[in-house]
């Protein structure tokens, strides 16, 4: 698909999201239990969507993936569109919402309002203009305004045992001066980047995360989500999204390095979480599970995974990764 259509299909799928349309629908078959995952040892994430752009329903091959989010210990959202809102589980109230950046697939405030969301966490880079955009939908739907703080690069939030972190990603929107970013989530020992939009881990975000083997006071992440847009093979070498979005293959060598130097040191048997991957370049689910290289696997919506922070034994089975299946692939 070149970039004429890409882009035409992913607007499509942005205003199929509308405001409008946003879902009630949940699943029966998990409830979050919000005071409990916030005692959980380790951090909870629930994928709400893996797809890029280009998803808006589900495809000619019966595949299905939603724009992507995750919810973290059950009450924090990263990004969160229309179509995320029926994988929340049945009970959950998410209070706070960081946003990596002002793309359609990614921030969308009727829906953060509609949800109840009271805190909102953006990018200083465009903090007025998300103050604008929630105020306008706050008084259309005569809903209350949350709080919105602006975020800097490197400066940690910490809300109750979660400290997230923005880092600087690659990737550009439509405000010139607009820096995107992805985050560094630690909880209990685990230290967990979320990475998406992003083409690769800049070194600012490699610098401050702990990762970059230049730095001797470095610390390693445990977990690594990364972001697949452009698929795997020959055909991305060529992608135009090369400076913005990362392949398989991207993915894949990071994951080398970061292990060859120590820098990734997760527990026994976990896997690298692929997510926001296009429909277009992308395999059926099946096909990913049975193709991908170890240690990545792709996530699908509604796995949820507990991430720890210690480096395990194989043969203690208690505190090897923990993942709920989900309700649907």
């Amino acid at each position: 698909m070149n970039r004429r259509d890409f882009m035409k299909v992913a607007a499509a799928s942005v205003l199929a999201a509308s405001s409008d349309k946003v879902s009630a629908k949940v699943f029966d078959e998990t409830t979050f239990a919000t005071p409990a995952n916030k005692k959980t040892k380790g951090i909870t994430v629930r994928f709400l969507g893996t797809g890029a752009a280009d998803w808006n329903g589900p495809d000619n091959r019966g595949e299905h993936r939603r724009l992507s989010s995750i919810l973290v210990d059950g009450h924090i959202l990263v990004d969160f569109t229309p179509t995320d809102v029926e994988m929340l589980p049945k009970g959950c109230t998410p209070d706070t919402i960081f946003y990596t950046h002002s793309h359609g697939d990614h921030y969308h405030p009727a829906t953060a309002l509609k949800v109840g969301v009271k805190r909102v966490y953006l990018g200083q880079t465009w903090y007025n203009v998300a103050v604008l955009d929630f105020q306008r939908v706050a008084k259309e739907l005569n809903l209350p305004m949350p709080e919105i703080i602006p975020l800097y690069v490197g400066e940690p939030i910490t809300i109750d045992s979660l400290t997230f972190t923005p880092l600087p990603a690659s990737h550009a929107t439509g405000y010139r001066f607009e820096q995107t970013l992805i985050y560094l989530i630690e909880k209990d020992g685990a230290r967990v980047i979320y990475a998406t939009d992003t083409g690769g881990i800049p070194a600012m975000a490699a610098r401050i995360a702990g990762i970059d083997s230049h730095d001797r006071n470095g610390k390693p992440i445990t977990g690594l989500i990364m972001e697949a847009t452009m698929g795997q093979g020959a055909e991305q070498d060529t992608d135009f999204r090369i400076f913005t979005h990362s392949s398989v293959d991207c993915v894949e060598r990071i994951v080398k390095v970061l292990t060859k130097t120590k820098r990734y040191t997760p527990p026994t048997g976990q896997p690298v979480y692929l997510t926001h991957m296009a429909r277009t370049l992308h395999p059926t689910q099946a096909e990913l599970d049975k193709s991908l290289p170890k240690p990545l696997c792709a996530a699908y919506d509604g796995l949820e995974v507990v991430f720890r922070g210690v480096k395990l034994s194989p043969n203690n089975k208690k505190n090897r990764i923990e993942e709920t299946k989900s309700v649907t692939k």
